[in-house]
């Protein structure tokens, strides 16, 4: 089968895309690693000796960024249906994470711990229809921000992407009632004419 038009120029642009060379320069998994590590260097997400827990982690550059910046004595937790390669510093798992058993399973890899950082960069499989999948990424953004409220530690940050359209304000206003401070971020490595944007809640409430 031939390649469309669109296909074609994704990959032209993909394999020219500055920050993609970076990543490969650099030993990354994914172009993804610079928005965790622009974020971290504003925002100070991560300390020595923390626990993080990644979810939608592959192909892991995030969890990458996450084991360097809680050296030493940290932890990295990582979580994603697809297969996620090892790497120093992480416990990878691999599952749904819109299945109550898996979730149950990463709380249990806590081992009694609450994580100082949850990271969500989970995104949904497209199907192209706007309104279906604009749906299901706010209900995992809806399922993270549950995580993080049931386990993060007093004080704790959540990091996670969300897709501008239906269901975003709401989505914002939820986090607003549950931490301290929100803030978006657009990271450079975040591209134009994605409508992906990072909301990050500082202080977690009670």
């Amino acid at each position: 089968m031939k390649r469309s038009k669109t296909s074609k120029a994704w990959m032209q642009e993909h394999v020219t895309d500055h920050f993609v060379q970076r990543a490969k320069a650099a030993g990354y998994r994914s172009r993804a690693a610079f928005k965790l590590l622009e974020i971290d260097d504003r925002d100070r997400l991560f300390r020595a000796g923390g626990l993080v827990v990644d979810l939608g982690a592959a192909p892991g550059s995030w969890s990458q960024i996450a084991a360097t910046r809680v050296r030493p004595g940290g932890r990295v937790v990582a979580l994603d249906l697809l297969e996620v390669a090892p790497m120093a510093g992480v416990e990878v798992l691999r599952g749904d994470f819109t299945e109550a058993e898996v979730e149950d399973a990463l709380a249990r890899s806590l081992q009694g711990r609450r994580p100082d950082v949850v990271l969500s960069d989970m995104a949904p499989n497209l199907s192209g229809i706007v309104s279906a999948d604009q749906a299901r990424g706010i209900h995992l953004c809806e399922l993270a921000l549950e995580f993080a409220l049931n386990h993060l530690s007093p004080g704790g940050r959540f990091l996670v992407k969300v897709f501008q359209g239906e269901g975003f304000p709401e989505f914002r206003r939820a986090m607003q009632a549950a931490f301290v401070t929100v803030v978006s971020r657009k990271p450079d490595a975040s591209r134009d004419r994605s409508a992906e944007i990072y909301l990050l809640g500082t202080g977690l409430k009670g």
